[in-house]
This record gives C-alpha cells, sequence and structure tokens, in this order.
C-alpha cells in the first residue's frame, strides 16, 4: 500500500454573483471573465444544499503523487488513523454519519472566499435547530482576512470593506422580520472594519455577512445549510433570490451571541493562534515552522500558504508551496515534516 504522504488538491472553484477575480494571484486559473467568488480547497460533501455549494457532490481530488486524480475518500479509505488521526477519524465518522455519506469523510471544509461584493446575510442552522431538523447542519466558520479594498456600489458611492457580525443591541425579532420585509435589515447587523490579518470566528446560529472587497481564508465545519434573510438587491440590483426568513429566525438568538459576543476577532497578522474551537484550530506562522513541534502529536495538518511562497519536506516527496496553495500533511507524517521558507511566508496551520 502507498505510505501516507503531503497532498494538494484540484481546486473546485464556483461562480457567485458576488465574486471577483483575485483568486488568480493565488494561483487558481479563473475561467474567462467568470466573477468566481468561491475556491474550494479541500472539500469531501457527498451533497451540498442549493443555496450553499449548488447542489450536487464537492469532493476534492488529489493533484500530486501516487493518488494523483484519485478522490479524497481513497485516500481516507487507505490510510485510515495515518491520515486523519484517531480524533480526525472519530470526527469524520460521526460528519459521516449525519451527513448519510456512508463513509469516514474529511471533517473539515477549507476554502477561499473573494467577496467582489457583499455576500447575502445568512445564518447556519444553530444546535437547537439542527438536532429537530434533519439534513440541518451546524456550521462553525472562521474567516481570515487575507485582503481587504474599498469598492463601490453601482450608484457610485464608496464602501469601506467590512465584515458583518451578529446583530446591533436593542435589535429583537420583531424589528428584525419587519427590516427584512422593508429591506432595511442591514441596518440591524453588527458592521466591523476588515483588516488584513484580522480572524474571525463565527459559532452556528451567528447571522453574519462577508462584505465586498474581502478576500479571506475560510475554515468551516463540512455543512453548506445557510439560510438567507437580504441579498443587498436595493444596493446591487441583484435579481431575487429565494430567502428562508423563518428558518433564519429560528436558528438566531436575539441575546448577547446573537450580538456577536460569542463571535471572537483576533489580531492574527503578527502570527500566533487565531482561532479555537470545538472543531479545529487555527494558528497564523511567519516563515518556516516544525510542523511536529506545533501540532498535536497523532492529528492532521492543513496549511494554507496565504502569502510568500516555500516547500514542506518531511512528509514524503516535497512539495512546494505558494500564495494559494493548501496542503493536507497526514497525521503519519507531521512528526517529521516541516514548512520551510523566507520571512515573507505567511501561512495558516489548521488541526482538529
Amino acid at each position: 500500500m502507498t505510505e501516507a504522504y503531503a497532498m494538494v488538491f484540484e481546486p473546485i472553484l464556483k461562480e457567485k454573483v458576488w465574486g471577483g477575480r483575485r483568486l488568480s494571484r493565488y494561483g487558481k486559473a479563473l475561467p474567462v471573465e467568470a466573477r468566481v467568488g468561491e475556491s474550494w480547497e479541500i472539500a469531501d460533501l457527498a451533497s451540498t444544499s442549493a443555496s450553499g455549494g449548488g447542489g450536487g457532490a464537492a469532493v476534492s481530488v488529489i493533484a500530486n503523487g501516487a493518488l494523483r486524480g484519485r478522490p479524497i475518500g481513497d485516500a481516507i479509505g487507505a490510510w485510515g488513523a495515518d491520515l486523519l488521526g484517531e480524533r480526525g477519524l472519530a470526527r469524520g465518522r460521526e460528519v459521516g454519519e449525519q451527513t448519510g455519506a456512508g463513509r469516514v469523510v474529511f471533517p473539515l471544509l477549507i476554502k477561499y472566499l473573494d467577496a467582489g461584493e457583499h455576500l447575502s446575510v445568512q445564518v447556519h442552522p444553530s444546535p437547537d435547530y439542527a438536532r429537530a431538523h434533519e439534513g440541518a447542519h451546524l456550521k462553525t466558520e472562521s474567516w481570515f482576512v487575507v485582503e481587504a479594498e474599498e469598492t463601490a456600489l453601482p450608484d457610485g458611492a464608496r464602501v469601506e470593506p467590512s465584515v458583518f457580525v451578529g446583530l446591533n443591541e436593542g435589535v429583537d425579532e420583531a424589528a428584525f422580520r419587519a427590516h427584512i420585509a422593508d429591506g432595511t435589515v442591514a441596518r440591524d447587523l453588527r458592521a466591523l472594519a476588515a483588516l488584513a490579518g484580522d480572524c474571525h470566528t463565527l459559532p452556528s446560529g451567528t447571522v453574519h455577512a462577508l462584505g465586498g472587497g474581502v478576500l479571506v481564508a475560510e475554515v468551516q465545519t463540512p455543512s453548506d445549510t445557510t439560510f438567507r434573510v437580504y441579498d443587498w438587491q436595493r444596493e446591487y440590483g441583484r435579481p431575487d433570490r429565494a430567502l428562508h426568513i423563518d428558518e433564519a429566525v429560528a436558528c438566531i438568538d436575539f441575546g448577547s451571541a446573537g450580538r456577536g459576543d460569542g463571535a471572537p476577532v483576533v489580531r492574527a497578522g503578527q502570527g500566533g493562534r487565531a482561532a479555537w474551537t470545538a472543531y479545529y484550530t487555527i494558528d497564523a506562522v511567519h516563515g518556516a515552522c516544525d510542523l511536529g513541534a506545533m501540532v498535536e502529536a497523532g492529528a492532521f495538518a492543513v496549511v494554507m500558504v496565504t502569502r510568500g511562497e516555500g516547500e514542506i519536506v518531511g512528509a514524503g516527496e516535497a512539495v512546494p508551496v505558494a500564495a494559494g496553495t493548501t496542503a493536507l500533511v497526514p497525521a503519519a507524517c507531521v512528526p517529521g515534516a516541516r514548512l520551510v521558507g523566507g520571512d515573507a511566508l505567511l501561512s495558516l496551520v489548521i488541526t482538529p
């Protein structure tokens, strides 16, 4: 059997009405003139929702080494705990059972998002909602801001780069529903300046939107159940899309958690722990690092390079990396693996 090795994957590109062209700077071969909003770097979803991933499966294909051209599930089946570690294997089995995949799946979903315009105002199922509704899955996510720049509305008004996380003080369900109905719900959102190097973690049930001009690396639990409440039709003149108001309102906590109190902002641009959740941790790393020294024994590591270039060594054949490269280092390889590169290298190291 082929021994485990560090893998990279073919990106799964998704065109979006709010997308842009910046992902070409990160090594993505974008279709001509397409507005690409998402690059799914590592995905293992047997199905996606029409309101999220667009329906159908989304499964990453390995792009290097002996398993090149094969789906990530083949590596999981061949290597098991050597790939995912015991904790990752247990989590992948749990997610596979919850989603009906019928097998152990990769327990995270790793993406880049390029918001040329504001994304829809949305929420993902709360724990209570997910328990009560079959097919609705939790989605806790973190956004690490890679780029943030000013954009313009169709009428020429300038828009500062922002992220919208939670609700303002005093917004209750009645006011929220009323403002959805009259198209003014954006005033209810807690707007934060988007700054490169900041990391925003959004627990399930937090109403949110990524603002125009912001490009993020996103780490999340493997679910795309999404309930939209507003799509910025007034601001961008978009055609109407389906909304899911009752479902969204059922998920939102209109107390302190709903105001974003459970969604911390971490200034990780200088390095250090960027996010910690029950499902994953994210560390921002400048320059070279010894993965074996920084990753807990028995855990896999995902390395997302957001700036600079280098290579991963000590995990099979050396893997060259540059801005936009995402690599999965199997748990069995982590003890001997190193990320090498100069001071310009900025990477996210994600572990379960």
